[in-house]
């Protein structure tokens, strides 16, 4: 038996036959063409073919994961026009004679270098991106799209790493793992796999590579990291145990639906849903969630080549409040910049995007694209409860300049006799070290606070939490991240106001206990955690 380390990023056990992940990896031929013309159509051709085929990956990867996981195949099909990447094969086509395969295969490694130089970490990661799309180019060129042999029985997949497009496209029904040399638990992969439900491994080293082959027995241990390559009986014993018990919590925990989140002593607390669309609701309601504690609507923005209308903003936060029935919705205001960008935004390149130009700053130096979201969002506001929540506050004239665009906003609404909910609660989101020190500054102007631990933690520590080498500096359980959040709730508090948390810690359960002592009157996780959630609450007893 060898046993590999690396990181769980879905916490559950498989037991299976190994699966290598082969791709298509013939080296491209490179040839002299006579017809330039001919063979710059060759290259037209073979994007229709990838853009029907990231189509279909969409489609599924939407009803699979959601409409936050699938955004990612959207963008993916925008970079089949980007005009860059599409001149540069064009050019060498062109200038040099040769065949479409291998200027598409010469422009990635350009482009993929050159994001991958990049001191963003999310340019940098969009080279993994441009490697996914000129594979699929070329294969589509080639007449072969196809990445994996057909899967015979239900396997552990192994593989060096998997762009997100390989872990969609694989039949879900036949995969019972996920086990990678690579990857980082932030990488689209290892999301799709968490939302897909699919225990996963990342990180388990190149020696893993060399010692497995096709057939190999193996177990995967999501909650612990380790994958078990031909596992001795005791280790196989001991770990369908563990894999039954975990099966059986699971059962349990769907007899939780219906039930109050209160603590054996009567503390009560929300337990909310994280969404990124209205794609998501039906998780949501299938959860069984109290409401939504974070609709990220940036993703109105980021799955379009122009600015919404408020007419389209409107129609998508009506349907997610009537589809809620009047359980509290709380959508956060446009949270572009940084790791998220639209071309059409024109935003310029920073050298530290995450501290720079992004989020409630856009949205203050460009009123008319936040009126237009505020207006959207108080007209929507009459068809159920509704929050609205300010993200990336570090300062009191921030909230009183964002109160006087919406006092602006509900008063063109009452002159022109539309309808909305003068109660709509407003609301920021403490992020930034600079928001939780001044807490007891802010909590008087708004109706509550969520904290997005998320950020909170990468500028407490100065971790940018999309570098993988920097995981084991990145300790989301610090005294400074325990101590901001329970001065940011003492604040509240003082004033009447109620605090949640929406970042990634309201999933940790190992600190629910602390949360709810702190005073914390809101968890809002995945829409899978919540039961998760609801079930430590209701075993824990405050008083002792």
């Amino acid at each position: 038996m060898k046993i590999f380390k690396g990181k769980g990023v879905c916490g559950a056990i498989a037991s299976g036959r190994v699966s290598v992940f082969k791709r298509n990896e013939a080296p491209v031929k490179r040839y002299t063409i006579g017809d330039v013309s001919a063979e710059i159509e060759r290259f037209e051709n073979a994007k229709s073919l990838a853009r029907e085929q990231l189509d279909a990956i969409y489609s599924k990867a939407l009803f699979e994961v959601g409409e936050t996981n699938a955004s990612i195949f959207e963008i993916h099909i925008m970079m089949l026009d980007d005009e860059d990447f599409n001149e540069s094969v064009r050019g060498i086509i062109s200038d040099r004679l040769i065949n479409a395969e291998y200027a598409v295969s010469v422009t990635k490694d350009n482009f993929a270098a050159m994001f991958s130089e990049m001191d963003d970490s999310y340019m940098r990661a969009r080279a993994t991106d441009i490697r996914d799309i000129s594979n699929r180019l070329i294969s589509c060129l080639s007449s072969d799209s196809s990445h994996q042999e057909d899967i015979d029985g239900r396997v552990i997949i192994c593989a060096d790493d998997l762009a997100p497009s390989e872990t969609v496209s694989l039949d879900k029904g036949k995969v019972l793992a996920f086990a990678t040399a690579y990857g980082s638990s932030n990488s689209h992969t290892a999301i799709l796999a968490r939302t897909m439900n699919i225990p996963a491994l990342i990180g388990l080293g190149e020696e893993f590579l060399n010692a497995i082959s096709d057939g190999d027995m193996a177990i995967v241990d999501g909650f612990t990291g380790e994958f078990f390559l031909d596992p001795d009986e005791e280790t196989e014993k001991k770990l369908t145990q563990k894999r039954e018990a975990d099966i059986e919590k699971k059962a349990l925990l769907h007899k939780l639906k219906g039930k109050e989140n209160v603590t054996l002593d009567g503390r009560k607390i929300d337990i909310f849903a994280n969404i990124g669309g209205v794609g998501e609701l039906g998780a949501v309601l299938l959860g069984d969630a109290g409401g939504i504690g974070l609709f990220r609507s940036e993703f109105l923005y980021l799955e379009r080549e122009d600015y919404p209308t408020e007419e389209q903003q409107f129609e998508a936060y009506k349907k997610v409040l009537e589809s809620m029935a009047g359980k509290k919705v709380i959508i956060r205001t446009l949270d572009i910049g940084a790791d998220k960008k639209a071309d059409y935004f024109g935003l310029s390149q920073e050298e530290n995007p995450a501290l720079g130009f992004r989020a409630i700053r856009i949205c203050l130096e460009r009123p008319e694209i936040f009126k237009t979201q505020l207006r959207a969002l108080y007209r929507a506001s009459a068809y159920g409860r509704l929050g609205i929540m300010f993200p990336m506050i570090t300062s009191v004239s921030e909230v009183e300049r964002i109160l006087s665009l919406c006092r602006l906003v509900r008063a063109e609404l009452k002159a022109q006799e539309i309808e909305y909910d003068e109660n709509a609660e407003l609301g920021i989101m403490i992020e930034t070290p600079a928001a939780a020190i001044i807490s007891d500054r802010l909590s008087p102007l708004v109706d509550f606070f969520s904290i997005g631990t998320n950020d909170l933690t990468q500028y407490t520590l100065a971790c940018d939490r999309q570098n993988p080498h920097l995981e084991q500096f990145c300790d989301t359980h610090h005294e400074a991240i325990l101590r901001l959040i329970k001065h940011t709730c003492d604040n509240a508090h003082k004033h009447g106001k109620w605090v949640g948390i929406c970042g990634e810690l309201a999933s940790d359960l190992s600190l629910t206990r602390e949360f709810i002592k702190m005073g914390v009157d809101e968890l809002s996780v995945s829409p899978n955690m919540v039961l998760k959630v609801r079930d430590v609450v209701r075993s824990l007893n405050l008083s002792k």
